[in-house]
């Protein structure tokens, strides 16, 4: 087993999973034989959200041929927020890294985003996520870069919580130092959770910075790429977005504002074709869902898509 060496830094490489045995042995797999240039160790921590422990003889057997300390643990309460906050407080090292279960990376992956911390004395680093389709997606999607996130040069200051998640991230633990709950427990089934902490993290002043190169990617299911799932993203994401807004808020007024251009013009994007006419929809979503936020209509109590 591979531990903390005296005069290194740690890392400890958070995992929560719920019900993706296959994709969650890819990930251990590869987390198995990480590069750390003689700069840090590290070890895994898994915490299953699934009450019967679904992924324990997962876990299990890749710890008994595994040169890295693996620990397992259960979070038998359904939430994004309490299963991420049992990973934090089963991290023993100076810093903790989180990858999702349908994520894996290169081999330099975790020694890119350690380097970059280092590097530019960031808080905390984020890198690249790229998506790997399990089927050929339509047509509309690809030009509008739907399953893609936003990427930055490397070094690039963060200072938007929109572009932040905790797929592929890299951070010091003193971030999660104070007593306070790192991932507030009211997001729990809704997801959201990441990009609050972040929110809240740059309020007091936290530096986040971008690598490019330290890209993982990420396996999109035949359901993901599909119109129902892109609009209810879209209205999630803009529901989740008006927890802290007031309802005469710059931010709403902008969307009533946005809300009522784009589905006037909804017609004409659908006469210059799919891929316009989804692009737009979906913007038109994300403003609907931040006004019926802050008007106090329950669009979503979990997440189920």
């Amino acid at each position: 087993m591979q531990d903390s060496k005296a005069g290194q830094d740690h890392v400890s490489v958070c995992i929560c999973t719920y019900r993706r045995p296959v994709l969650l042995e890819r990930l251990l797999r590869a987390l198995g034989s990480l590069e750390t240039g003689d700069r840090f160790t590290y070890s895994v921590v898994v915490v299953d959200n699934d009450a019967e422990a679904s992924a324990k003889p997962v876990v299990e057997r890749f710890a008994q041929g595994a040169a890295v300390s693996v620990r397992y643990d259960v979070e038998p309460d359904r939430s994004f927020s309490l299963v991420r906050n049992r990973a934090v407080a089963h991290a023993g090292g100076a810093h903790i890294a989180f990858i999702d279960d349908d994520e894996y990376p290169g081999t330099d992956w975790l020694l890119r985003l350690f380097r970059a911390m280092k590097d530019y004395g960031a808080d905390g680093v984020l890198g690249p996520v790229i998506p790997e389709y399990e089927t050929e997606p339509p047509d509309w999607v690809i030009p509008v870069k739907l399953c893609e996130r936003e990427s930055f040069e490397t070094g690039t200051v963060i200072r938007n919580h929109v572009y932040t998640r905790t797929g592929n991230t890299l951070l010091d633990r003193s971030l999660f130092a104070g007593g306070r709950v790192p991932f507030d427990p009211q997001f729990g089934r809704m997801g959201g959770e990441d990009t609050d902490f972040f929110r809240r993290m740059m309020n007091d002043g936290k530096r986040f910075v971008w690598c490019q190169e330290a890209p993982v990617r990420e396996w999109v299911p035949r359901e993901r790429i599909s119109k129902v799932y892109f609009l209810k993203r879209a209205l999630m994401r803009g529901f989740l977005e008006s927890k802290d807004l007031s309802f005469l808020s710059s931010s709403v007024l902008k969307s009533f504002v946005a809300v009522i251009l784009y589905t006037a013009a909804l017609p004409f994007f659908l006469f210059m074709g799919q891929q316009v006419f989804m692009k737009y929809l979906i913007k038109d979503c994300d403003h609907l869902g931040k006004i019926l936020g802050t008007c106090g209509f329950p669009l979503f109590r979990e997440r189920t898509f």
